[in-house]
């Protein structure tokens, strides 16, 4: 299967989130994302400045063009709000391998089962109809919620690439590299499953 063929553009529903290809059309509900929480004053986080979202958009659909990445925008069911943006990324059809990143959701959707729910749908997707072999995660060193957040998930760390990228601030960004690997996707479904139903189908978010 050829990188295109690997990163097909869908949609991914769920209870709480429908997971939609990422348009354009979709900068103007994006720059809402981001102003909700106002995430992109947190310096160790890659959440683009409201009047940065249509950039931030068309680097996303290039790299989907390029069949590296498949973004996708986060909606809630319940009301039909945006709430959120992801994307798979630094995929290798070859090696059956990608990432999961890109994602931030407004502060109004986070700890609401929204973030649960979507590494749920995108998981399934990697593993059972991609048939990847591991999906990795990779956040910021000083980004403890989101490392927690992805720890809960029930992924592994890997390590961490110390000096790994230099940020516009011109601080080093320290990358913290966590994995789930095809064996494991079983029990880390079913743990999913058991946060989302602890939580009444409103599990736990980053």
């Amino acid at each position: 299967m050829g990188a295109a063929m690997f990163l097909s553009p869908l949609s991914l529903h769920g209870r709480i989130v429908r997971l939609e290809p990422l348009q354009r059309e979709h900068a103007t509900e994006l720059r809402d994302v981001v102003e909700d929480g106002r995430l992109y004053e947190l310096w160790f986080t890659s959440v683009p400045k409201p009047e940065a979202v249509p950039a931030y958009v068309d680097a996303a659909l290039d790299m989907q063009a390029r069949g590296i990445a498949l973004p996708f925008v986060v909606r809630r069911v319940a009301d039909g709000k945006l709430v959120g943006c992801t994307r798979f990324c630094n995929a290798d059809a070859t090696h059956r391998r990608l990432e999961i990143g890109y994602t931030f959701y407004a502060a109004s959707a986070q700890r609401s089962g929204v973030n649960t729910e979507c590494k749920r749908l995108l998981l399934e997707h990697a593993f059972d109809a991609l048939g990847c072999i591991a999906v990795e995660f990779r956040t910021h060193w000083h980004n403890r919620r989101s490392r927690a957040a992805i720890e809960r998930l029930g992924a592994k760390l890997d390590g961490v690439l110390r000096h790994h990228q230099r940020l516009p601030d011109g601080t080093l960004r320290d990358t913290v590299v966590y994995s789930v690997i095809a064996p494991e996707w079983p029990a880390v479904r079913r743990n999913l499953d058991s946060l989302l139903e602890r939580h009444g189908a409103a599990g736990e978010s980053a």
